[in-house]
Formats: C-alpha cells, structure tokens, sequence
C-alpha cells in the first residue's frame, strides 16, 4: 500500500470511529434512564475536550510525541473506552469513559491532519482526496447498525443500539494497530515565539466588525448544526423509519456534502463571501422548517442533501475565508479561534439548549412536539442568515506581501 493510501484508510478509520456512535448517541440515552441534565453532561464531553485540546493537548501532541506513535496510543486508550460504555449503563461511568474517548479523540482530529500534510509530496492538490476518506469513513459507519437492527423485536432495540459502541471501539482499536503502519512523523520543535494560546490572542481580531459578525454567526450555525445531531435520530425513529434505516438516511448528508464540496469553488465565484455562506446557514433553516411540518419519509429523505450546503456553503466557506483573507502571523490565530467555535462552544451550547427543549416539548404521553421543537433552530438560522446577509461586509482582499493583508492588526 502505497503512502497515500495509507493515509487515506488513515482517514476513513479516523472519522468511522466518531461516525458510528454520535448519531444514535441522544436516542440511546433517555433508554438508559438518563436524565434531561445528565443527557447534557454527557453529549458535552466531546465539546470539553475540544476546548481542552485548543488550549493544551493539541500543543502537547504536537510538541512530544511522534503522530503515528500519539494516534496509536490515543486510539487504543479512546477504543477501550468506547468497548468499556458497551457495558455501562449508570451515569457516572457512562460519563467517565465518554470523557476518557473524548479527551484522548480530539487531538487525533488535528495531528491526522498535520500527518497527512508532512507526508504528502504536494499537500495543496492531494489532501482534499486523503481528506475525503473522512467523509467515506462516516458514511461507512451509518451501515453496520442497518444490518445489526435488522429483524431485532423492538424490546431487544436498545440493547442492539448499544452496540455501536462495540463497533466504534474495535474500529479505534483497529486504526491503533495500523498507526503503526504510518510513515515515522517526529514531534515538532517550538519554533520562535510562544504559539500555545494562539486563541486568545487572536481574540484581538475581534475588533474588525465584520470578524464580530462573522463570529456570532458562526457560533449561531455551529450550535444549530450540533443540534441536528442532537436529536435527528429521535426525529426519524419517532415519524416512523426502521431503527436500521436512520444512520442510512442521515448519511444521505454526507454524501450530498461530497457532491457540493466538488462546486464549492464555482459558487464562490459566482456568488461572493456573503451570499455563499448566507446560502450555507439558510440551508439549516429550511431543513429544520421541513422537519417542524412534514413527516413524509420521501421529504426528509430529499432534504437530507441540504447537510451538504450547510457545511460546505458555510463551515468549509468559512476556513477558506480566513486563509485568504488573513495575513500569515494571525492565520493560524484565527483557525483555532473558528475550530474553538465549531468543536467546542458551539457544540457546548447545543447540548444544553436542544435536550432541555426537547424535554419541555415533550408531553406525559412521550410525544414530541416538533413542530414547536424545530421552530426554534430554524428561527435562529433565519436570524444568523440576515444578520450576515446585512451586516457582512469584508474589505477588498489586498494584495498579500510580507505581513500584508485584509485585516489590521
């Protein structure tokens, strides 16, 4: 197997992992007898662990540790924990292993990336290809959970569900072994300066108005967006799609994400900064619209494909925003900065809004208002998208010299 393709299964194993049991993850615990609170502590160690590791593993995994050798004894502990929830059902530990996976995945996320970039002979055009084995990998992980709840009675379906975790785990265990098999990727020395509160500082951009406006939007869509998989998979179970059938029809997204990705370039073209990421938050607001109205399984099926506006339109819009428009000195600043948003605070935010009104629209019967539930995220779109819409307006991209750029700094 060549290096690339190494790198490739690389990502495809990196982002099954997560893809296996994030998605069942908000309808498997009110199984368990996990409260609304406890629901939020758990969904929320992932969001912990990505600002811990913005801050400090991220850095730490940089600075000590060969990539192949980190991801291998990340994934193996991060594996265990994912085998060790299979057979938990109390809180406390429930909520202990997650935190264990959490904090020793996230670093994995950013040091298969810094892998693949020190190990590709042209980084620029092959690792949009090596990086698409993530999408696959999460496309993949929808399937093994069609085929375990197939023909299970509906008093064994929770105990079949649970077994994502089993699945996940020997997934981690597996890309433990194979990190071994990656190209020898030495740690990184310091070099000159002190980078490991890079996103504090690049809190000073701030003071650009459109960078404000650009950062409360995106912690808007990013809160939505981690909302989604709150509780998609309640949703689709509750109008009636087999227990089998929902990761297939959720993966629908991914798949469109591949699609739009592809012109992703042509609608920046045409469209410009703004309206291009205008489209991208407006594509929540009339997914969470079709859901709030429709129970048609074709509907929601089709609407699926919007997954891919969403993210390419507005998250993938917005890193090329900033590696374009920001000079070099505080590129990397304002990356972290944005990932602290996405991964982190966003992520946060949508544990702690979407399951407690998920809860109060919930009725003595067990039935779910959705309509009212899905208003408000598709409320909250439509607000970030005029906000944008109008208050949006970067200068003109100079021309890039020694330390120039758009914004002042």
């Amino acid at each position: 197997m060549n290096q690339r393709w190494k790198l490739f299964v690389m990502m495809v194993l990196q982002f099954f992992v997560w893809g296996a049991w994030l998605p069942p993850l908000f309808d498997i615990m009110p199984g368990l007898g996990f409260s609304g609170a406890e629901q939020s502590a758990i969904g929320s160690c992932f969001a912990i662990a990505s600002i811990v590791g913005m801050f400090f593993s991220n850095q730490f995994a940089d600075r000590s540790f060969a990539a192949e050798r980190f991801l291998a004894a990340s994934h193996l502990i991060g594996g265990l924990a994912l085998v060790g929830l299979y057979f938990t059902t109390s809180f406390a530990p429930f909520f202990v292993l997650m935190l264990v996976h959490s904090l020793v995945y996230v670093p994995t996320i950013s040091v298969t990336n810094s892998l693949a970039f020190a190990n590709l002979k042209d980084p620029q055009n092959e690792f949009g290809l090596v990086r698409m084995g993530g999408t696959i990998g999460w496309i993949l992980a929808a399937w093994p959970l069609y085929f375990v709840l197939k023909d299970v009675p509906a008093a064994d379906a929770l105990a079949a569900k649970r077994s994502v975790f089993l699945i996940a785990g020997a997934a981690a265990l597996v890309l433990a072994g194979f990190s071994l098999l990656l190209p020898h990727t030495p740690p990184k020395p310091a070099q000159g300066g002190d980078d490991r509160w890079a996103s504090l500082k690049a809190a000073k951009l701030l003071k650009a108005p459109f960078l404000l406006v650009l950062f409360l939007v995106t912690f808007v869509d990013a809160t939505i967006h981690n909302g989604y998989f709150v509780m998609a998979f309640t949703f689709l179970d509750k109008v009636g799609f087999a227990p089998g059938e929902i990761m297939p029809v959720m993966s629908i997204g991914q798949v469109a994400e591949i699609l739009t990705m592809a012109v992703l370039g042509y609608a920046l073209k045409g469209l410009g900064w703004r309206w291009t990421m205008t489209l991208g938050v407006l594509g929540h607001a009339a997914r969470f619209a079709v859901f709030a109205f429709s129970v048609d399984h074709t509907t929601i099926m089709v609407v699926q494909v919007l997954h891919g506006i969403c993210y390419a339109f507005f998250f993938a819009t917005v890193y090329i925003f900033i590696d374009e428009h920001f000079p070099k000195d505080v590129r990397t600043s304002a990356q972290g900065l944005f990932n602290l948003l996405i991964l982190g605070l966003g992520d946060l935010a949508a544990k702690w809004l979407f399951v407690p009104l998920q809860a109060a629209f919930t009725g003595a019967d067990g039935k779910i208002d959705y309509r009212s539930l899905f208003l408000w995220p598709t409320g909250m779109a439509l607000g970030a998208a005029v906000l944008l819409a109008v208050a949006f307006h970067p200068p003109e991209r100079e021309a890039r010299g020694a330390g120039g750029g758009a914004l002042p700094h």
